[in-house]
């Protein structure tokens, strides 16, 4: 871990190096894909039960000359039960999907640098599974929201179409985890307040992305 600091300045040398006479790559049409690992933040029973194994989105984004950004794409999570945080062990998970419309900033401040914030705004289907509904004979409880998510990404560019980035990002749906949701009987708090459940669902979402730009070439001191 030590060592961390040392590889990261040898990475960003490394792709300094790669795109120096390049020149600033002006964002115009971009896919990105993002992987991260999700971690769930408020709703108490949501934060200590379920546990965020994986969060992807990829997307795409068209940029306007002033950095003005629109965007379109899926995303895809999951949790899946702690079993050792409920009363008896439950096997199970939470599958979320769904769309969204993204609204942002994107610009390139070197020709290494550049930062893609915004909001993302859409609609997600949470489907919760385990032994225990399966024991009453329910498949899965399905439950519907929609979901706003800030988002801000560090980007590194690696070539005159190819860039990496960190990003983080904080989720919000406008429904609320409960105990029930994965198979105890309603109203069934398993020591959980209903003040502690109340709370929407929220997870924050670190990870990385990669982008490919289609417009083809670094726009400003690209060498020919």
């Amino acid at each position: 871990m030590k060592l961390f600091p040392i590889h990261l300045l040898i990475v960003i040398c490394s792709l300094s190096y790669s795109v120096k006479g390049q020149g600033i790559i002006e964002p115009k049409h971009s896919f990105t894909l993002e992987l991260g690992l999700p971690n769930s933040i408020t709703n108490k029973a949501f934060r200590e039960i379920m546990q965020g194994l994986v969060h992807v989105s990829p997307y795409y984004q068209f940029a306007f000359k002033n950095g003005f950004a629109l965007g379109v794409g899926g995303r895809y999570s999951y949790f899946a039960i702690n079993e050792f945080r409920v009363p008896s062990k439950v096997f199970g998970g939470n599958h979320s999907f769904g769309g969204f419309l993204k609204i942002g900033h994107e610009k390139f401040y070197s020709e290494l640098f550049a930062i893609d914030a915004g909001v993302k705004i859409g609609y997600a289907q949470n489907l919760f599974y385990s032994d225990l509904l399966r024991s009453r004979e329910i498949d899965l409880i399905s439950k519907s929201s929609i979901y706003i998510e800030p988002i801000i990404g560090f980007v590194l560019a690696s070539s005159e179409s190819d860039t990496y980035r960190f990003s983080v990002g904080y989720s919000f749906f406008n429904n609320s985890f409960k105990p029930w949701d994965i198979g105890y009987e309603e109203g069934n708090e398993i020591g959980y307040t209903s003040k502690e459940l109340s709370p929407i669902s929220s997870f924050l979402t670190v990870g990385f992305g990669y982008t490919h730009h289609f417009n083809g070439k670094a726009s400003v001191g690209f060498d020919e």
